[in-house]
């Protein structure tokens, strides 16, 4: 049990004294950046998508009867 306290302790010692924390511009700042990189990537994907489909269209139209 004293080792589970210790542990606690020491967890918490960390996180308050150790850890530098971001301030609230470059959270902002972070937040931005990873909205902007999921966007992009999500419109990457969705040309491909596009593209890919468009592409299978035309094959399956080649053999079609």
């Amino acid at each position: 049990m004293n080792k589970i306290s210790t542990y606690f302790k020491e967890s918490y010692h960390e996180l308050v004294e150790k850890v530098s924390w971001p301030t609230w511009l470059q959270l902002q700042q972070s937040t931005v950046i990873v909205l902007v990189a999921t966007v992009l990537i999500t419109a990457m994907i969705w040309i491909m998508d596009l593209g890919s489909n468009q592409l299978l269209k035309l094959i399956y139209s080649l053999f079609k009867h």
